[in-house]
This record gives C-alpha cells, structure tokens and sequence, in this order.
C-alpha cells in the first residue's frame, strides 16, 4: 500500500492516450525482436507464449484492443505471469521512454513528485477507490524516472 499524504502528488492514468506517461500511448518501440505499438501493446503481448495470439495483440489498432484481446483469452497467459508482471510492463516504459525522448523529458519534469495511477478499480497497478491499493504503477515510472536521472 503506498502514502499519498505527502504535499506534491500527480494523478494520472496509464489509460490515457493522450498523456506521455501511459502504457496505452501510441510511442511505438522494437523489443524483444518485435514492433510493439505501445508499451501497454508490450504488456499484453508478454502474457502469452502462443505466436498467433501475439501477433493479433501487437496489429491491434489500440492499447485498449490489445487489452481486451488479452483479457478474452487470459486462460492462455504464462503460468508464471504474476511474478514477472512488474517487470514487463518496466522494461516495456522503459524502452518507450528511452525511445522517445519528450515522453522521457515529461516524466523527468515531474521531479520528485508522487506518481498515483488513479484507477479506481485496480489495487494492483493503481490507487484503488479508497486509495488503499498498491500504485504499482506509479512506483514503476518512479523506478524509470531515478534510472533516467541518473542516466
């Protein structure tokens, strides 16, 4: 659970298409030896094993396609997802921000202030409705942020 008593905070939304920071914005980048058109497509696609699936979650014309393509076939997903979860979706921002440099420079601006994903639903990557969840999602652009300073 994290702290959101401190003076700075920025709500956002890793959903929101339009803001640098979400895994859902199209800032396409190579990995893994493939295209992927968002870091949200990278995500998704990770899950499963299975070339064909990978393949229709990666031409997906949205993040959100790429979402629901995945969730619809959720009893495919790699056994050992919830350990490395975390990890894909940092390595898939990280790429995209190393790829694109003003998304980077966006996420630098926010200095040292809090990073809350605000979804009201999710405990696991956002803040939850009572904002009780994990706001793994913030902590991971945190993480990229110290990396990228210190880079």
């Amino acid at each position: 659970m994290f702290n959101a008593n401190t003076d700075e905070v920025i709500y956002l939304s890793r959903s929101d298409t339009d803001s640098p920071l979400a895994s859902y914005a199209l800032n396409a980048f190579e990995l893994d030896g493939e295209h992927w058109p968002s870091a949200e497509h990278y995500y998704q696609g990770s899950k499963f094993e299975d070339k064909t699936l990978r393949d229709q979650i990666i031409n997906a014309d949205t993040a959100h396609l790429a979402y629901k393509i995945a969730r619809k076939n959720s009893q495919y997903a790699r056994q050992d997802w919830k350990k490395i979860r975390k990890l894909i979706m940092t390595r898939g921002l990280y790429i995209m921000f190393k790829t694109h440099p003003p998304a980077a420079d966006k996420l630098l601006s926010t200095r040292d202030i809090k990073l809350i994903e605000n979804s009201q639903y999710d405990y696991y990557w956002g803040c939850g409705r009572d904002l009780r969840g994990d706001n793994t999602y913030g902590h991971v652009l945190m993480g990229i942020r110290s990396k990228l300073r210190e880079q």
